[in-house]
């Protein structure tokens, strides 16, 4: 069989390869059918082979070697140049976390010193202004009418204000302090823990909607009325934001009885388990995924928060130190105490500030942004036509409500300091008038401040948008002196605009005039003016519908307002 017999040719075939490849010493035979090399080339060829892999061995010997391993460790190198933006990028971050401590202590700054205008406003000028109000109301009729209206809507809002005052400041006599701080102590650790916590959630609640419940009381007293029987209507209104000024004062006592007596305690274990609270609020805001928006809204929260802790921090000094009869070395058993609630609260908030910036890839310019929207909000409220009070707008921004602080601040400072004699209402006097000096530098100050920021943001032209009111040389009447209900302002004699906070729901056949959606911004217009509105419609049609931060307040849903 000629295929059985090319069997044991092309075996041995094989095996001289194989031998070749084993290190065989005899030399590889060539296949059947080939021509035989000399003997000379054949042992040239055996000798060549047996050096090559000789040097094959000891290379391979010499690549596995402990000391070469180590060289190569030791020795090896890279370029991180090869991906310079990922590096770029991770030194900003550090960078942006460095400067987040700085830029955010500047927001926070100025923050606190725009809620401490607001709150001075109460115990300073709002007297005062309720004074000239009651004034005018008195003196009025002796000059006779020349307007429709006895009182403009900023003195209607100012002597409601100052009534729910004094009226809350009475009710709070009938709430027993020393009965509330011995109830409170007589509880278990944990449940105290748990009351603070509810403390911290009713008193966001009660300030989102108490601002909803004043404004509202404002809107209603103030907006113009063809019949009289509908001034009824302020009854009920008012009866709500006095039950709501109490009812939020009484938390905030609950909340500074709940501190002193996490500052009275033994051990001071109550005092540290309420500050390791702040540092769970990190858990619950750094995974989350925040927007430039609602990042603002988080630093306003804060900035309110720490001005709170530190009205309660002077509310409970003021009660130990009655305790103690005014002995000024207890103070300095305070301070200690008081410095760990203020670095614990700043370094809670500077931690969580870092981290949401560093997972959020947001800037550290943003809290620039944030103090320029701030300070457009206290100069638009000092302008001809602002339509708001700057303390709502601190309170509907912010949602620092001062008026039941003040009510509780007035009650604990009566109840703790005894004036007694000439001498001691002389001091009195002497420190309002401190008062309302230190209010009026703060304001000038503030205000300073506020059109260097609004400049450098170069948010000057949002300040002089034209207002649509009444063209000159229409007849002045009834359309003139009474705007649509939806609009909120009305006019004076001289022509000038006094505007209220609150608009209301808008009738159908009245054309949409706002080019912001938020209840804080909203043009207005007098009866009569369907022409200019006609005309005007088609330049506020191509401005942008998208929000920034001069639209965002405290109580915006996120899913609801903001982009």
């Amino acid at each position: 069989d000629g295929r059985r017999g090319g069997a044991p040719e092309q075996q041995e075939k094989k095996k001289g390869e194989l031998k070749t490849l084993w290190g065989s010493s005899e030399p590889r035979q060539p296949p059947a059918g080939a021509g035989q090399a000399p003997p000379q080339q054949r042992t040239e060829t055996l000798g060549f082979y047996e050096s090559d892999r000789g040097r094959k061995k000891k290379r391979s010997l010499s690549d596995l070697s402990l000391l070469r391993f180590k060289k190569k460790k030791l020795t090896r190198g890279y370029f991180l140049e090869h991906n310079e933006a990922k590096y770029t990028e991770r030194r900003e971050r550090v960078y942006t976390c460095m400067r987040i401590p700085k830029e955010l202590e500047k927001l926070m700054f100025f923050g606190i010193f725009l809620c401490l205008d607001a709150f001075l406003y109460v115990f300073t000028l709002l007297p005062l202004r309720v004074f000239l109000a009651m004034f005018r109301f008195i003196t009025l009729p002796c000059y006779g009418l020349r307007d429709r209206r006895l009182l403009q809507p900023a003195q209607v809002c100012d002597i409601l204000k100052g009534v729910i005052l004094v009226i809350c400041y009475f009710m709070m006599h009938y709430v027993d302090y020393s009965m509330m701080y011995h109830l409170i102590r007589g509880q278990s650790v944990i449940k105290l823990y748990i009351i603070y916590n509810m403390l911290e959630v009713a008193d966001r609640l009660f300030s989102s909607f108490g601002q909803d419940i004043l404004d509202a009381l404002y809107w209603t007293a103030t907006e113009p009325k063809e019949r009289k029987r509908a001034h009824i209507g302020v009854i009920p209104h008012f009866f709500m934001a006095v039950l709501y000024v109490f009812l939020h004062a009484i938390l905030i006592m609950v909340q500074a009885t709940t501190l002193n007596v996490a500052f009275n305690s033994h051990n001071k274990s109550l005092l540290t388990i309420m500050m390791s609270n702040n540092f769970v609020e990190i858990k619950g805001s750094v995974f989350k995924k925040f927007e430039k928006n609602n990042l603002f809204q988080m630093s306003n929260s804060d900035i309110k928060e720490r001005f709170t802790n530190y009205v309660l921090l002077l509310i409970v000094c003021l009660r130990n130190m009655e305790q103690f009869s005014w002995n000024p070395d207890h103070l300095w058993v305070l301070f200690p105490d008081v410095c760990m609630v203020v670095a614990s609260e700043i370094a809670v908030d500077i931690v969580k500030h870092a981290f949401i910036t560093k997972f959020n890839d947001i800037t550290a310019d943003v809290y620039s942004e944030y103090r320029a929207s701030l300070a457009f909000d206290l100069v638009s409220s000092r302008q001809k036509n602002a339509y708001t009070d700057y303390s709502d707008s601190v309170s509907r921004r912010m949602g620092f409500i001062p008026l039941p602080l003040a009510v509780l601040l007035i009650r604990v400072v009566t109840s703790s300091i005894k004036v007694q004699g000439v001498l001691a209402y002389v001091c009195v006097v002497l420190f309002y008038c401190g008062l309302i000096s230190l209010k009026v530098l703060n304001s000038i100050v503030l205000l300073g401040k506020s059109c260097q920021y609004v400049k450098e943001a170069k948010m000057e032209e949002k300040l002089f948008n034209p207002v649509l009111t009444a063209t000159p040389g229409k007849p002045t009447g009834k359309q003139q002196s009474m705007f649509k209900s939806t609009q909120g302002i009305s006019t004076d004699e001289n022509g000038s605009t006094s505007v209220t906070n609150q608009p209301v729901h808008q009738k159908e056949n009245t054309p949409s005039l706002l080019v912001t959606s938020n209840s804080d911004q909203f043009l207005t217009t007098p009866d009569g003016e369907e022409k200019d509105i006609s005309q005007d419609s088609s330049e506020l049609k191509h401005r942008s519908s998208k929000k920034d931060l001069l639209e965002i307040d405290r109580f915006t849903i996120c899913g609801n307002r903001i982009d």
